[in-house]
């Protein structure tokens, strides 16, 4: 596989109390003890390292290379849940740099690649938990009633605990070893700390993002279409077959996921009402460039670029290794500046890369968080402030409705937990649109 740790250890670096030993100290402990437990449990051979464990900032620098290689190359990602940890926007640029490799894995070859296990440090209300960690569903339970109710560092502090610490520590070692040996997530690039996003979100809560696909169905292609393309969804659509086995709506949802955000997928085809409110919240419309062939759809597509909603973020994705749609260059661009004039002319560079046209899915991939972050601050921007209830305002207004991060309606949890700040801001280089 590779010659990286078989896991990687994140957590949120705490300060050192006055009247002794700092939590690091029982952290190095509980890493000590897993690598001995993973060593056991796994014919490793010889140079390879059970485990990596972030050693916490140094002055002046996000993070060494060596994080960055183990980050690149681990088999599993073992995040120490706590509320620090999810302050921590460290931990979050760790847990979004290896869910990247995890999403690219599931999108080339269209099974799941579940390799993060989280371990629980200190409980966590699960109203406190992100939404990446939400979607891991794992039951802490499973490794004992006491683990769950007080953690790892409830357990390894009291001596009396210690049978339940080495129970809970033995059968998270084995949730390790099942996890890589049940998922191959292959190597990615040691990630650059200073342009990762986090999982965790600027906000508490998970936050609703749309996508909407714009796109034929295999039985209204154009004449000559290749329809390998297409499904009999729009949502089907995978424009970067055959390197990838997913629609390209379901590898965007899992990467709008893994930014913090609670997705729901559509069809433009079935876009709600202008009343409707589910309208109403940053979107990430996917356009296929071959369904600007179709009038009715074109006229739809060029009413809403002149419509003013700056929320709603265009990427069009064409595969270069397409040959219809490399031979169709010159008329689908030309199609698609006319169309889109606004978002192919104006706005942020990366949105602007992003509506000209995105020609594989690593592209895709790099530019749709900076698209997403962008939707999401235009949509703060522009959206009306409502004071809570019919009292009078009082103090600084909030803004209520749907960017609201309350959990949604029907929202299950594994009781009590489940188990990813701020991406960072995309040059605005024109804010002309309207």
């Amino acid at each position: 596989m590779s010659d990286g740790p078989y896991f990687f250890l994140s957590h949120a670096p705490a300060g050192r109390a006055a009247d002794g030993p700092g939590p690091d100290l029982w952290v190095g402990r509980l890493f000590d003890d897993l690598c001995r437990g993973v060593a056991e449990l796994t014919a490793l051979p010889d140079g390879t390292p059970p485990g990596f464990m972030d050693p916490g900032p140094r002055a002046g620098a996000d993070w060494s290379e060596e994080i960055g290689r183990g980050l690149a190359s681990c088999r599993v990602f073992v995040p120490l849940l706590s509320p620090r940890y999810f302050a921590s926007e460290r931990c979050g640029k760790q847990w979004y740099a290896f869910a990247q490799r995890a999403i690219h894995q599931r999108a080339a070859t269209g099974l799941p690649a579940d390799a993060i296990v989280p371990a629980l440090w200190v409980p966590v209300p699960e109203h406190q938990l992100p939404w990446p960690a939400v979607q891991l569903a794992f039951d802490h339970r499973r490794l004992g009633e006491r683990y769950a109710t007080d953690g790892l560092y409830g357990l390894i502090k009291l001596r009396l605990l210690a049978e339940e610490y080495h129970r809970a520590v033995h059968h998270l070692a084995r949730h390790i070893v099942g996890a890589a040996r049940a998922t191959r997530v292959g190597p990615g690039r040691p990630p650059d700390a200073r342009t990762l996003p986090s999982a965790f979100g600027a906000a508490p809560g998970p936050r609703p993002l749309r996508v909407t696909v714009a796109a034929p169905t295999r039985g209204e292609l154009p004449a000559g279409r290749d329809g390998a393309y297409y499904g009999e969804s729009a949502l089907d659509w995978n424009p970067y077959h055959p390197d990838t086995r997913r629609p390209l709506a379901l590898i965007a949802e899992d990467i709008v996921g893994s930014l913090n955000y609670r997705p729901t997928v559509a069809s433009f085809d079935d876009e709600p009402p202008a009343g409707d409110p589910a309208a109403a919240r940053p979107e990430i419309l996917l356009v296929d460039r071959w369904a600007l062939r179709d009038e009715r759809r074109r006229a739809r597509l060029a009413a809403l670029d002149s419509a003013g909603r700056p929320w709603i973020g265009v990427v069009v994705p064409w595969n270069r290794a397409d040959p219809q749609s490399r031979a169709a260059t010159g008329e689908l661009t030309a199609r698609t500046e006319a169309t889109l004039p606004l978002r192919t002319r104006h706005g942020r560079a990366a949105c602007r890369t992003a509506a000209q046209g995105v020609e594989s899915l690593d592209a895709f991939e790099e530019l749709l968080p900076q698209v997403v972050e962008a939707a999401a601050q235009q949509y703060l921007r522009h959206a009306p402030a409502h004071p809570p209830g019919d009292r009078a305002p009082s103090g600084r207004p909030r803004l209520t409705g749907p960017m609201d991060t309350a959990p949604a309606p029907g929202h299950r949890g594994t009781a009590p937990y489940r188990a990813l700040d701020r991406a960072p801001d995309v040059e605005d280089t024109d804010d002309s649109q309207p």
